[in-house]
């Protein structure tokens, strides 16, 4: 009796055992459009005049410190739902003036206190916005950052000069992975010039995957796209059934979550859902649990991140997101884009 107990017990401490074995480690992704973030110095070359305290919008100190406290407060509770305390380990930003704005966010107190550092090279916008790409270095470890250019293709369009596609690879989890980071065409260029960044976003992907196949990918940015046009269905190879992402294609949790009517950005009287995070299918997890892959960093789900104070609470535009400045009048707020989130695990 006592030799049956005893092995009993064994068997349950080697359950508990491998049950601790399998403990998760989650992580945080996530990209936010900052919606203006300038400084009140002009920038040599740039048409950033409306953001000077003579300009337009009449910015200054006191409306730029407010600024970066609202977005440091943003950016540092993204992820927190299940992540509290810590966040995401990377953020890509958009509508960011310069490293001189992105030094002066990221010495806000609540992404000094995660001690947030940066990635960002000029670009050649001319209004003046770039790309850039936040992170937590006890985190995310950074190996080389890189702005490609985005390539015009017709001789009418050699003017046309927008931003390019910031680069970075680094290691998440003690894994190889690269963000590409975009903000492409707005919609006052008709679809082409979308698909044109998506297809050149999907050339460096290939490029670097046939560098190192290890590589897992996260494309992320402000596509003024939504999850199931041209650009992104075509474009990137972007697919909304994880059973069907194809070899060379990408998995979109966003094509689904639009189908519930749920977005980013409100206009017109209805949700658009222009920032997605898209992913390679090497983050998906295998049919076969027993498959060694499994263990590795993968994808667990997304979100759109809300918090109230994101919200315009009254007025013509209640429950739009609060953006800065609407109608020539300053509201204090955040961004006319609302933050999204992928979380990622890894057996510890």
């Amino acid at each position: 009796m006592k030799r049956y107990l005893f092995l009993a017990v064994m068997a349950c401490m080697i359950c508990l055992m491998s049950s601790a074995q399998k403990k998760l480690l989650v992580y945080g992704v996530g990209f936010y459009n900052q919606e203006n973030l300038f400084d009140t110095i002009h920038d040599e070359g740039k048409r950033d005049f409306e953001f000077l305290p003579n300009g337009s919008y009449r910015w200054d100190g006191l409306k730029y410190s407010h600024k970066l406290k609202n977005m440091s407060k943003a950016l540092a509770d993204m992820g927190t739902d299940m992540l509290p305390n810590v966040g995401c380990a990377i953020i890509g930003v958009s509508e960011v003036e310069n490293a001189r704005v992105l030094t002066d966010l990221c010495a806000q107190e609540p992404l000094k206190a995660r001690n947030m550092q940066f990635c960002h090279i000029e670009g050649p916008d001319k209004r003046g916005v770039d790309c850039a790409l936040l992170y937590n270095p006890a985190l995310f470890k950074v190996n080389d950052v890189k702005l490609h250019p985005y390539v015009t293709e017709q001789e009418k369009d050699k003017k046309f000069i927008t931003r390019g596609f910031l680069t970075v690879k680094g290691e998440l989890a003690d894994e190889p992975v690269v963000v590409i980071v975009a903000h492409l065409p707005s919609r006052f260029s008709t679809s082409y010039y979308r698909e044109l960044g998506a297809r050149q976003m999907r050339v460096i992907k290939d490029s670097l995957l046939r560098e190192n196949p290890a590589y897992k990918f996260f494309i992320m940015g402000d596509m003024n796209d939504d999850p199931f046009d041209k650009s992104m269905v075509d474009g990137l190879g972007a697919r909304a059934d994880k059973d069907k992402v194809g070899p060379g294609e990408m998995y979109s949790p966003w094509i689904n979550i639009h189908k519930q009517g749920k977005g980013t950005l409100f206009y017109g009287g209805s949700w658009n859902l222009f920032d997605q995070i898209i992913m390679t299918p090497n983050l998906l997890m295998p049919k076969d649990a027993n498959d060694p892959d499994a263990g590795m960093l993968k994808y667990r789900k997304a979100q759109i991140f809300r918090r109230d104070y994101l919200f315009q609470s009254t007025g013509k535009y209640k429950g739009a997101p609060k953006r800065t400045t609407a109608g020539g009048v300053w509201l204090d707020g955040y961004s006319d884009h609302l933050p999204v989130v992928v979380y990622l695990s890894k057996q510890k």
